[in-house]
């Protein structure tokens, strides 16, 4: 049953739908990290895995809207900056962030 529920929502596009439910002019911005960035997993891995989870919730309750944008947070800043160099044209000096930023970056 658990499979199907996730195929549904998967070809219903529940979790895309929810999200263009709320106010985009409200929005609350979360950069969710990898559960375990360095090191051994230990518990502290998972407290991290629990705020990542309940705070983006607990504000989409609250009406606003929280898009989710995975490994953007400092653990993975080394390996960020050398995509960015094969990602972004050094002569648009556009930034990372831009380039997330854009549309085109997430076309399917």
């Amino acid at each position: 049953m658990e499979r199907e529920v996730i195929g549904m929502w998967e070809s219903e596009q529940i979790f895309h739908k929810s999200l263009n439910q709320r106010d985009q002019s409200k929005s609350w911005i979360f950069y969710e990290g990898p559960p375990t960035a360095n090191g051994k997993p230990g518990a502290h891995h998972v407290e991290a895995r629990v705020f990542k989870d309940v705070f983006p919730r607990f504000k989409a309750m609250q009406g606003y809207y929280v898009p989710r944008y995975a490994g953007w947070d400092c653990h993975g800043l080394p390996v960020e900056l050398a995509v960015e160099k094969g990602l972004v044209d050094a002569n648009t000096q556009s930034t990372l962030m831009e380039w997330r930023d854009s549309p085109s970056t997430w076309k399917q």
